[in-house]
């Protein structure tokens, strides 16, 4: 009996910059992005797009079964049929965020909130402030 090889998955490249650092380079088979439109899949042949971003968790699939979580709050991602690129404003993997790193975010938020008069601003900061507490439970931090 001859074992079949298993066809190639589709993939593409992925690059998420952060403001301090690259935080993942390489070849993806998928990527989910908290966009401010709502939350996108991006697929191998993904037709182009450059969307905002907002706070959550992108997750990136590197194959079957594997792959990583990166926090992100804030950025763009530029999508393309054989490329994504994430450029954040702050981001970090999963595994490096703790409960009093997000609560000093909401609090920075919190005090750029106060400090505009511009209701159209307070009301999007306010959405900030609701995204990082929903990821704090979400992340159980």
């Amino acid at each position: 009996m001859r074992i079949r090889d298993r066809p190639e998955m589709a993939t593409f490249h992925f690059d998420f910059v952060g403001p301090e650092r690259t935080l993942y380079s390489g070849e993806v088979s998928a990527v989910q992005l908290p966009g401010v439109e709502g939350e996108m899949t991006v697929l191998p042949g993904h037709a182009p797009v450059l969307t905002s971003l907002r706070v959550g968790v992108i997750v990136v699939t590197e194959s079957q079964g594997s792959g990583k979580r990166i926090y992100v709050r804030g950025g763009f991602a530029d999508i393309g049929p054989t490329a994504v690129t994430v450029l954040a404003e702050r981001a970090a993997p999963i595994e490096e965020l703790t409960h009093e790193s997000l609560d000093r975010d909401i609090e920075a938020i919190e005090m750029q909130r106060d400090a505009t008069e511009d209701l159209q601003k307070r009301e999007e900061l306010n959405g900030q402030i609701v995204q990082l507490q929903e990821t704090k439970a979400l992340l159980k931090l």
